[in-house]
């Protein structure tokens, strides 16, 4: 069976098609926007970082607080999202000769698979670990180490947490934490 359509009702239907289309269209934009009502923080206790590097391990949420416990010769900045750890930035003297690889396994119940700089940074989707450079203290046989965790993210990109660590490094560097001495903290 056949039906033929007058010509004002096929303009009918290529309408009722577009309007379709749009409405299918506007709604699938909607899904991938983030529900993220907080302000990604523009800093980890001190550290300046970029938001398009840090945003995307950051999960949706209303409500953002930054925090900095500090003992032992270490330095934790927590960024938690409603109540939830969602990323954790560390600066931690360790004893002078050790590697970025000894670092990550006393931070991490995982080894990160991939390195950059031969081996002065380690990483992978989620966390990521590194060695300053000329950051030691001498009177204590140390030297500072970094590491970014984003264990409470959903968000697993390597490429994305070797470019973090990297930079979040280049400004500790840059920071009075590298002048600092071990029992500064």
């Amino acid at each position: 069976m056949s039906v033929r359509l007058t010509p004002s009702r096929q303009r009918g239907m290529v309408v009722v098609s577009a309007v379709a289309i749009l409405v299918a269209a506007l709604s699938g934009c909607g899904g991938d926007e983030s529900r993220r009502e907080y302000a990604i923080p523009e800093d980890l206790c001190g550290i300046a970082v970029d938001a398009g590097d840090l945003g995307p391990f950051l999960p949706d949420g209303e409500d953002v607080t930054v925090r900095e416990k500090s003992g032992g010769g270490t330095k934790v900045c927590e960024v938690v999202v409603d109540d939830k750890l969602a990323l954790r930035a560390t600066q931690a003297w360790v004893e002078e000769g050790r590697t970025t690889a000894y670092f990550a396994s006393s931070q991490s119940l995982e080894a990160p698979g991939q390195s950059a700089e031969n081996e002065r940074f380690r990483y992978s989707g989620n966390e990521a670990f590194g060695k300053t450079g000329g950051c030691v203290d001498e009177q204590n046989g140390q030297e500072l180490y970094t590491a970014v965790q984003a264990q409470g993210s959903e968000h697993s990109d390597a490429d994305a947490m070797r470019r973090l660590i990297t930079a979040y490094t280049s400004r500790v560097e840059a920071s009075a934490s590298c002048r600092a001495s071990a029992t500064d903290w």
